[in-house]
């Protein structure tokens, strides 16, 4: 009898250890299931970024001063590059908690591809003489691009995160992507402006500016010690209610430049708290330390900040002006 009892007990011990090691490699799978798919999603977003959206804005930039072969062989190019990633993303191996991101993901990525089909339509015909009634349709076209972001950052990126964490896993990053590289390219005038390489004033004429480039870059952000990351990471600032933000603007282009100014603006517990400092005048190449102070920022709250140095005339390429923070302001 001590040993059939003996024997049940450790039956029943191997039993146990066989369902908690089962239990463990079930969980262990799992979330590398999850740890892939955040992988590859970043990794397809950003060629989506750096081959496609990237790529189509230079070359739709200053585009009537180049080759219209080149520039529409080029931008098919794209086309292409564009569907291979929506295929792709087609393809990839989703856990089932995923099914919602996945869903929203091929939504996002359709989106740019039906913007590029659009874009390569329209360019033939800006690149032909008609670049001011094309810039309409361009500007339209845009705003598929614009949906997409929108599809990417509000859906995409939440409910993957919202998986990983009740998953239990930490610490992973789910990429930003943007195909728009600003909103200047949803007005007409702002597009013609891109693509023929000229300032317009509201009634769409063109405006004198000096030859040569004109443009500045935001290099980085910093209130006192700390030197602000870009969103996603979350900056904790010991700041008090009045943080001073320093800015490094740089006069990018081959121009010097007036009157360039440097907004910031925070928004918490949904109100947006905003100043701005003016460069009177900056030099090419050269490096400047903008001080812009913003006053009552709530404390303890999450916080977005938004660093903005607005275009000069002439500058058409605003890809470097803005960056965007995620904070917690406290004492």
């Amino acid at each position: 009898m001590v040993r059939r009892l003996v024997a049940a007990g450790v039956g029943i011990a191997i039993v146990i250890v066989l369902a908690l090691v089962i239990n463990g490699c079930v969980k262990s799978e799992k979330r590398q299931s999850l740890t892939n798919y955040n992988r590859d999603v970043n990794q397809l977003m950003q060629e989506s970024d750096t081959q496609v959206s990237h790529p189509l804005f230079v070359a739709l930039t200053n585009s009537t001063s180049k080759s219209a072969l080149d520039i529409e062989q080029q931008i098919d190019d794209l086309l292409k590059q564009a569907q291979s990633i929506a295929a792709r993303a087609g393809g990839l191996s989703v856990p089932g908690e995923m099914a919602n991101a996945q869903r929203d993901l091929l939504l996002a990525l359709d989106l740019r591809v039906e913007g590029m089909t659009k874009v390569a339509a329209l360019v033939p015909k800006a690149l032909g003489g008609q670049a001011k009634q094309a810039s309409v349709k361009i500007a339209g076209a845009m705003e598929t691009f614009l949906a997409s972001d929108v599809v990417y950052s509000q859906r995409v990126v939440p409910l993957i995160q919202q998986t990983l964490t009740s998953g239990g896993i930490q610490g992973l990053v789910t990429n930003p992507s943007r195909s728009l590289p600003n909103i200047g390219w949803l007005e007409p005038a702002g597009a013609l402006s891109r693509i023929s390489g000229q300032s317009t004033n509201s009634s769409g004429a063109s405006t004198g500016i000096a030859p040569g480039t004109h443009g500045s870059a935001l290099l980085g952000v910093s209130v006192g010690a700390n030197e602000l990351q870009p969103e996603p990471t979350l900056n904790h600032i010991n700041s008090g209610a009045n943080p001073t933000f320093t800015a490094i603007v740089e006069d990018s282009g081959e121009n010097k430049e007036t009157d360039v100014k440097v907004d910031i603006t925070v928004t918490a517990a949904g109100k947006q708290y905003k100043a701005s400092h003016v460069i009177d005048q900056a030099q090419p190449g050269t490096k400047y330390n903008v001080e812009v102070t913003v006053v009552g920022v709530p404390q303890g709250e999450a916080a977005k900040v938004e660093a903005y140095v607005e275009p000069v005339p002439g500058e058409t390429d605003v890809e470097n002006n803005k960056t965007t923070y995620l904070a917690i302001f406290g004492e």
